[in-house]
């Protein structure tokens, strides 16, 4: 799961907007804050937005949650 709340701090911190990453994106702003809500970019998505606010470590933004899910036991 996104951190988003980091994901829109970074967003302003490098001068853009919602609207211009979701431009960057190829997608409608529309999208991007549905994406946004559920916390859900694609690969190539996160891959872009890397490269537009210059993220060098995406584990805390993009994979926030990572680290709290456990496998089953079961499994």
């Amino acid at each position: 799961m996104i951190d988003t709340n980091a994901l829109r701090g970074l967003i302003v911190t490098r001068g853009l907007t919602q609207e211009k990453v979701a431009r960057y994106l190829e997608i409608t702003p529309k999208t991007f804050y549905k994406k946004m809500k559920k916390g859900v970019f694609g690969s190539d998505e996160i891959t872009k937005m890397m490269i537009l606010l210059s993220i060098d470590d995406p584990r805390p933004i993009f994979f926030a949650n990572l680290g709290t899910q456990e496998v089953p036991k079961d499994f």
